[in-house]
Order: structure tokens, then C-alpha cells, then sequence
């Protein structure tokens, strides 16, 4: 139960590999995998995890290689928010920043299917806003895979 297989480093070098792809991974797949879950993105999201339990343990099933290799996530995760805290581009290349999907009551289709976004994702934003086609400004998919609705500001 504590007798680890491996030694310290490689579980050091496995969680740190495996976050870093990982990271990346998130980065690629889009906003909607890190936004609003639907019942096959939770999937998907598990199945990871399970994926690459090996790849950070090496198969090793003490409790230390657990511990060293949950601290090196911990670690490189507040690393991470520390980096994006104090760099706008580091911030900027983790996190993302925010899509325009429309304005002044039009929405950019090319850019709604370039998010991967449905018609009725954007539909449900609009009724969530209490917002009507002709009284949207703006429509935002944010960096969190949230849609912000703007209204028309009333003269």
C-alpha cells in the first residue's frame, strides 16, 4: 500500500505531461466543452479521467504515488491561475476571451457554428435574457461557454 513501483520524478513528470496535454486538449475542443455540460460532455469529461489514470500512475497503487501525483495537479493548477492573474497574455491564451455571435438584432451564423453552438442553445440564452431578436444589442459567447444577451438600451 505504500511501497511505490516508481520513483518520486517520473510521477512529477507524469501529472505534469498529462495536465499539460490535457490542458491543451480543453483548449482545442472549444468553449462548450468547459461551459454548460450536456449529458455527453460530462461523458466525455469522465472517460478522460479514466483514460490517463495509467499514464499518471505508471499502474503504481500505493498511496504515496497517488498523494505525489495529486499535489503535482494541485500545483501546476494553481500555477496556472497565478500565471493568468499576472499575465494578460497568459490569461488571454488559458482562458480565452469572448466571441461576438451577433449584434443589433442579427446573429453571425458562420461564427454560431464555428463555436459549436446549436440554434437552440442560442435560443435558450435569448429566453434565459428575456430578450426579443429586435431588442438584442450584442449576443457574447463568453470564455466560460456562457451566452451573454445584451439588450437594446431604451432612449
Amino acid at each position: 500500500m505504500f511501497d511505490m513501483s516508481l520513483d518520486w520524478w517520473e510521477f512529477v513528470v507524469r501529472g505534469a505531461i498529462v495536465y499539460l496535454v490535457l490542458l491543451g486538449m480543453m483548449r482545442v475542443s472549444g468553449r462548450r466543452t468547459v461551459g454548460q455540460f450536456t449529458p455527453f460532455d460530462l461523458l466525455v469529461v469522465m472517460l478522460l479521467s479514466e483514460s490517463v489514470s495509467n499514464a499518471l500512475t505508471g499502474g503504481d497503487q500505493s498511496v504515496g504515488g497517488g498523494l505525489i501525483v495529486a499535489a503535482v495537479l494541485v500545483a501546476l493548477n494553481m500555477l496556472m491561475a497565478f500565471l493568468s492573474a499576472h499575465s494578460k497574455k497568459m490569461d488571454k491564451m488559458l482562458d480565452g476571451t469572448a466571441v461576438l455571435l451577433g449584434r443589433h438584432g442579427f446573429f453571425y451564423e458562420d461564427v454560431i457554428k464555428k463555436c459549436r453552438l446549436s440554434d437552440a442553445e442560442v435560443e435558450e440564452a435569448m429566453r434565459e435574457a428575456d430578450c426579443k431578436r429586435e431588442e438584442m444589442e450584442y449576443a457574447f459567447l463568453e470564455a466560460d461557454g456562457h451566452i451573454t444577451v445584451l439588450k437594446k438600451r431604451e432612449s
